[in-house]
């Protein structure tokens, strides 16, 4: 424990160091790379690889929706704490050790951190209480970018534990979680898990049981109502309708090509 607490505050000391220089966001650049005139005006902004250390007064960009702040040297992200309405932040490339000010920002769903100096699980708690969060990624190999937590083989399974609200991690569906199939799948393993430990010797061998009943696959009698019985018969009255005008149109048609012949005139017209 004191050796965790010593790397800690190492890396208290070097983050605030590396803050004290590189560029600070302030209202003029804000304004300069969205075009608006107020802060609380912009929704989206981009601010990628611009050599930022300090965020500045970009908390007061309360309506932010969209952020990318990737390809910086941000340490410390305690401005961000205000932007509630933001759902898509990009970190990546940067130098985050604490997401603790991320807590706050309720209606997040896209959070991308590849690239920082996340070393285990417990900085990702803090995340716990953001129910729109879906998305989270961690590594990126095509960029080459990781935190050293994904050195553990399994830390996409333990994240998405800690997590269950997510349905993709480093790009990878976390597939079934959540739904009823993922629990049925799970409720599986565990009673197989209980039948297959260790104990007083061999079981006699237990009877499977089907998982619904003998007569569920069996294909049902249609089904018909007073309300389908009536479209049927006015239906087959309109048929019967069309098929009676359609033969005395062609008697009609019939009389009037045998009055056209017996004229004498046949270039002469009827008007």
């Amino acid at each position: 424990m004191e050796g965790r607490g010593d790397e800690d505050e190492d890396d208290d000391e070097e983050e605030e160091e590396e803050a004290g220089g590189g560029l600070q966001i302030t209202p003029q650049l804000l304004k300069a790379t969205s075009g608006e005139f107020s802060l609380e005006s912009i929704l989206l902004l981009r601010l990628r690889g611009r050599g930022i250390a300090r965020l500045g007064c970009l908390g007061h960009c309360t309506n932010l929706e969209w952020l990318d702040l990737s390809g910086n040297a941000i340490t410390q992200l305690g401005p961000l704490a205000t932007l509630t309405s933001l759902t898509v932040l990009n970190l990546a490339q940067n130098r985050v050790t604490n997401l603790e000010p991320l807590a706050s920002c309720r209606n997040l769903q896209s959070l991308n951190v590849a690239g920082n100096r996340l070393r285990n699980l417990r900085q990702l708690r803090c995340l716990g209480g953001l129910r729109r969060l879906e998305i989270l990624r961690l590594r990126d190999p095509l960029a080459r970018l990781a935190n050293p937590l994904c050195a553990v083989p399994a830390y996409r399974g333990a994240v998405a534990d800690l997590l269950p609200t997510l349905k993709a991690i480093d790009g990878e569906r976390v597939s079934g979680r959540g739904s009823e199939l993922y629990q049925l799948c799970r409720d599986l393993d565990t009673s197989l898990g209980r039948g297959a430990g260790a104990g007083a010797g061999p079981e006699a061998p237990r009877v499977a049981q089907p998982w619904v009943e003998a007569s569920f696959w069996d294909p049902r009698p249609p089904r018909r109502s007073s309300i389908v019985d009536e479209a049927y018969r006015q239906f087959g009255e309109v048929l019967r309708e069309c098929r009676e005008l359609s033969r005395r149109a062609d008697d009609t048609i019939a009389q009037a090509e045998r009055a056209l012949g017996g004229r004498p005139d046949p270039n002469s017209f009827v008007f």
